[in-house]
């Protein structure tokens, strides 16, 4: 079987503290490219995460969805023969543990899944590494997914790796906090063999953009329900 051809995509806000380990804990040689989407930096993120490899691109427009959106747009933006087999998802505040990405691509190659979610639930967190309101906003949104679409789903983790072909085939529209579930929500829909392996998980570096602000936090909540019930 010939290598996977695989695309890293990594949103960054003001991530200049934590790209470069970021960079430095995927595994050398088994992605063909890491973007990095620098989503309206006001640091030198960008410098950072091309100085460590990673192609950049910059979305101004501010949101998750519009930074992923980008790196998609990059990932398909080749003839059909050179573009990706499988897309991974990866957040640049170094929460994430890179060298898990085998373990989330095992399923994939095997034929086992199209699509395959790193629960944080199922792993193991350090302590403080998920704030009270991302857990209980993690555990409401995945049992409305449970109770609308069956299945085991425990968490709308940013660590996910999917094939090329059905995410194309997802018609991801999400600008903002919405882009985890909708994927999630339009893979049920869809049929999609989804899979959850344990990831472990840490307190990021720096301050998030979501769950450290008040505003953040309700704004994410909002878009996450309202996301579920639009496709309900």
């Amino acid at each position: 079987m010939p290598q996977p051809r695989i695309s890293v995509i990594i949103p960054a806000h003001n991530e200049a503290g934590a790209i470069a380990y970021v960079l430095a804990e995927i595994p050398i040689g088994l992605v063909r490219e890491v973007i990095v989407v620098d989503n309206n930096s006001t640091d030198n993120t960008s410098a950072i995460a091309r100085a460590n490899g990673a192609t950049v691109l910059h979305e101004t427009r501010p949101g998750y969805g519009y930074a992923c959106l980008a790196g998609m747009a990059h990932a398909y933006g080749r003839p059909q023969s050179e573009q990706p087999d499988i897309v991974v998802f990866l957040d640049g505040d170094h929460s994430d543990f890179p060298e898990q990405m085998p373990e989330l691509l095992g399923p994939l190659l095997r034929g086992e899944a199209d699509m395959v979610i790193g629960s944080r639930a199922l792993g193991v967190r350090e302590k403080g590494s998920l704030l009270p309101q991302q857990r209980f906003g993690n555990w409401l949104a995945s049992r409305l997914l449970r109770l609308r679409y069956g299945g085991t789903v425990t968490d709308l983790g940013p660590f996910r790796a999917i094939l090329a072909p059905a995410l194309l085939a997802l018609h991801m529209e999400d600008k903002t906090y919405g882009w985890t579930v909708e994927m999630q929500v339009k893979a049920a829909r869809q049929g999609l063999r989804t899979v959850e392996v344990p990831v472990r998980y840490r307190k990021r570096i720096g301050t998030s953009k979501v769950s450290g602000t008040v505003r953040g936090t309700i704004g994410a909540g909002y878009k996450i329900l309202w996301t579920i019930f639009k496709y309900w």
